[in-house]
C-alpha cells in the first residue's frame, strides 16, 4: 500500500509510453518544433504509412504552439500570482492579529479546493469582458514601448486571460506553503531583531526570509506545476486556438492539457488511431514536465524545512 502511489505513476507512465511510440515513429523530432496540428482525413480509406505506422492522409502533429501557450500562460501566472501570494503569506503570519488569522488562514485552503471549472466560468463571465473592454485597451497604449502589448485585443479570450485565471488558482498553493514555512521561523530570532531596532520589514527581510527562502522557491515551483497542468479553466478562457504562435498578449492560445481535453473526442474517430497516439505523446510530455517540476518543488521545500530545524 505504501508503494501504491509510485506503482500507479509507473503504470500511467508505461501506458503513455506504449501509446506514444507510434506517434514518435511517425512524427519524430518535428513533433516539438512543428506548428501545424492536423489529424488529417480521418474518414479516408487509404491510410498513409510512414516508418511502419499508419496515419490518416494529410496528418501532421506539431505541438510548438501548445508548448508556447503552456509556458506563456504559466509565466504570466507566476509574474502576477507570486507577489500576491508572498505578500498574503507574510501579512497573515506577521501582521494580521491571531483571531483574524484563524479565520483567514482556512480561506486559503478553501480557495485551493474550488473546482477549476468554477474559475473558468468566472473567467468567461467577468474576466474576459473586462480585458476586452477595459484592461486590454488600456495596455495597448503602451504598445509603442512594449510591442507585445500592442493590439488588437480581440474577444478577451487568450493568453492574458489564461494567465490571470491561472494566477488566481496558484495563489492559494503558494500562500499556504509559504505561510507554513514562515510559522517555523523561531520567534526569539524575530524578537531579537526587533530589540536591535529593526523594523518589521527589515526583520522579515534579514531574519525570516533567509530561513525559508529555499522553501519559498519550492512553493513557487509547486504553483508552476499546477499552472502547467491546468486543463478546464484554461480551455474555457484561452480561445482554443491552434496552428499559430501567439503574437501578442491577447492572442488566443491552446495549452498541452487543454488540447488533450478539446481534441480527444475527435481523435477517437481516427480509424488509424494515430491521433490518439499523438495526444498520448502530448500527455507523456506534460507528465514528464509536471513530475519533474513537482519533484524539484518537494525537494526544495523539504530542504528548506530541514535547514530551519538545523539552525534552530
Amino acid at each position: 500500500m505504501a508503494s501504491s502511489p509510485f506503482l500507479i505513476l509507473l503504470f500511467i507512465l508505461i501506458v503513455l509510453v506504449r501509446d506514444a511510440i507510434p506517434a514518435i515513429r511517425y512524427q519524430g523530432s518535428s513533433f516539438f518544433t512543428g506548428v501545424t496540428w492536423n489529424m488529417g482525413n480521418m474518414y479516408a480509406n487509404n491510410p498513409i504509412v510512414h516508418n511502419g505506422v499508419q496515419a490518416a492522409p494529410g496528418a501532421s502533429f506539431g505541438i510548438l504552439p501548445f508548448i508556447m501557450g503552456t509556458l506563456g500562460s504559466s509565466l504570466i501566472a507566476l509574474l502576477i500570482g507570486v507577489p500576491f501570494a508572498l505578500m498574503t503569506a507574510f501579512a497573515l503570519v506577521y501582521k494580521v492579529p491571531k483571531p483574524i488569522q484563524r479565520v483567514l488562514s482556512p480561506m486559503v485552503e478553501l480557495l485551493a479546493g474550488i473546482p477549476s471549472v468554477v474559475y473558468g466560468l468566472w473567467g468567461v463571465e467577468s474576466l474576459s469582458p473586462f480585458i476586452e473592454f477595459k484592461l486590454g485597451p488600456l495596455l495597448t497604449r503602451l504598445g509603442h514601448a512594449v510591442p507585445f502589448l500592442a493590439g488588437p485585443v480581440g474577444t478577451g479570450f487568450g493568453l492574458l486571460t489564461s494567465g490571470l485565471v491561472l494566477a488566481v488558482m496558484i495563489i492559494p498553493i503558494i500562500t499556504a506553503t509559504t505561510r507554513d514555512l514562515l510559522m517555523q521561523v523561531p520567534t526569539l530570532s524575530l524578537e531579537g531583531a526587533h530589540a536591535l531596532g529593526l523594523t518589521s520589514f527589515e526583520s522579515v527581510r534579514f531574519v525570516a526570509y533567509p530561513w525559508v527562502k529555499r522553501g519559498i522557491f519550492g512553493a513557487i515551483v509547486l504553483g508552476l506545476g499546477r499552472a502547467l497542468g491546468e486543463t478546464m479553466a484554461v480551455l474555457m478562457v484561452s480561445g482554443d486556438a491552434a496552428n499559430y504562435l501567439p503574437y501578442n498578449l491577447y492572442s488566443p492560445i491552446s495549452t498541452m492539457a487543454s488540447t488533450i481535453a478539446a481534441l480527444l473526442d475527435s481523435a477517437l474517430t481516427d480509424f488509424t488511431g494515430m491521433s490518439v497516439h499523438a495526444l498520448a505523446f502530448i500527455a507523456l510530455t506534460l507528465l514528464v514536465i509536471t513530475v519533474i517540476t513537482n519533484l524539484i518543488a518537494r525537494l526544495l521545500v523539504s530542504m528548506g524545512r530541514q535547514n530551519v530545524h538545523v539552525e534552530m
